[in-house]
């Protein structure tokens, strides 16, 4: 069984289903839809299509021999080897991938559950459509739009907001650190700082929100926060007509009996053949394991790709009472969407920004696409626009 259908568990399980007698599969996945979420940006823009973004699971695993149950996991009972379900259903299991993924960080800080937009859902996507709508028809004096978390996510959609909103509305990036893309490629960093500078997205670095409003946010930036028995100074208030978080995230998988080892993010701690740690049945990928060794793996979408292929052949060989092998992550590089029809990338040894630098990045993206079917279905997609 496999518990969650984003990059970790669709692809192990369409991974297990090329391979000859694979066992009985099962994916257990809430969402009607998947989504390939490097390729939202695109969505949002409108340069690409929903059917291609997000294909349904039926359409994916039609003719596969994997069975989907649309339902959750919500506990799971390792010592009898069973799942509780979030419509009350219970069921047996041999072996278990966990690839729950993770979801929204809000760090606890008042109102962000109340009145932020996150960025991670076809609802989102269609909420976020539906304000730049409204900001671009009835347009009103200040228009303010606030991007919370100037990592990869927050770069890449304050670069398409600010194109499809055509300076309509200002656009502030607010970040904590020092700077944006803070671990990103140091010639990534320096085209989306100047693919922001070229947009007139307001970049406020050192800024620290305390609260989210309606229609406002509360601010602490280096020049006004409490240091030692200083007195606080008044947060700034930033007026805005929407706040879109994109500022960490939370890793919570199904509640485990007996507890499981985790790390202090509360990843769940697996071997380095991404077995459970203390438990050979249940294996576990993607943004909510840690490898035992060195510093954690970014939470993208590379590396649950690599491990879906590494943790299929360790399924099978396990069921044959094989050696299992240890997963080496192979970093295959860096790619942000800078706006429409702009990206720039680091890989290979090659780094490009422009309209090409968007084109190789869209046709490395399709060769990732899940199943050859899909795959061939967009490229023909594509060359039919072209």
């Amino acid at each position: 069984m496999i518990a969650g259908g984003g990059f970790g568990g669709l692809y192990t399980a369409l991974a297990l289903a090329e391979r000859r007698q694979h066992p009985p599969l099962l994916l257990i996945e809430p969402q009607e839809h998947f989504l390939f979420l490097p390729l939202l940006y695109e969505l949002l823009s409108g340069e690409l299509r929903r059917w291609e973004v997000a294909p349904r699971y039926d359409t994916l695993l039609a003719g596969r021999g994997v069975a989907w149950l649309r339902d959750a996991v919500i506990r799971i009972d390792t010592g009898a080897g069973e799942l509780e379900l979030q419509s009350g259903r219970r069921l047996a299991y041999g072996q278990l991938v966990l690839a729950t993924g993770a979801r929204s960080q809000t760090f606890g800080i008042p109102g962000v559950l109340e009145h932020a937009l996150h960025f991670r859902s076809l609802a989102d996507v269609d909420r976020l459509s539906e304000l730049v709508t409204r900001l671009r028809t009835q347009p009103r004096p200040l228009q303010r739009l606030a991007v919370v978390g100037a990592g990869p996510s927050g770069v890449e959609l304050a670069c398409k907001l600010a194109d499809l909103l055509a300076g309509t509305a200002v656009i502030e990036l607010i970040e904590q650190g020092s700077t944006a893309l803070p671990h990103g490629r140091p010639f990534n960093r320096e085209q989306a700082l100047l693919a922001l500078q070229r947009r007139d997205v307001r970049l406020r670095c050192g800024c620290r929100v305390l609260a989210v409003g309606s229609d406002h946010l509360s601010l602490a930036t280096s020049d006004n926060k409490t240091t030692g028995d200083s007195k606080t100074e008044p947060p700034e208030h930033l007026a805005v007509d929407a706040v879109i978080w994109t500022a960490g995230l939370d890793f919570s998988p199904p509640a485990l009996h007996p507890e499981a080892p985790r790390d202090r993010a509360g990843r769940l701690l697996v071997e380095d053949t991404l077995q459970l740690q203390g438990d050979p049945a249940v294996f576990a990928l993607g943004d909510i394991a840690r490898l035992p060794d060195g510093p954690g793996l970014p939470a993208t979408a590379q590396v649950a790709l690599q491990q879906a292929e590494c943790l299929a052949a360790n399924l099978l060989q396990a069921r044959r009472g094989e050696a299992l092998q240890p997963f080496r992550f192979q970093d295959l590089g860096e790619m942000l969407s800078l706006g429409r029809g702009e990206a720039c990338l680091v890989a290979g040894g090659l780094t490009l920004a422009g309209p090409a630098a968007f084109q190789l990045r869209r046709l490395a993206y399709l060769t990732r696409l899940p199943g050859r079917s899909h795959q061939l279905r967009v490229a023909a997609g594509w060359l039919a626009d072209w």
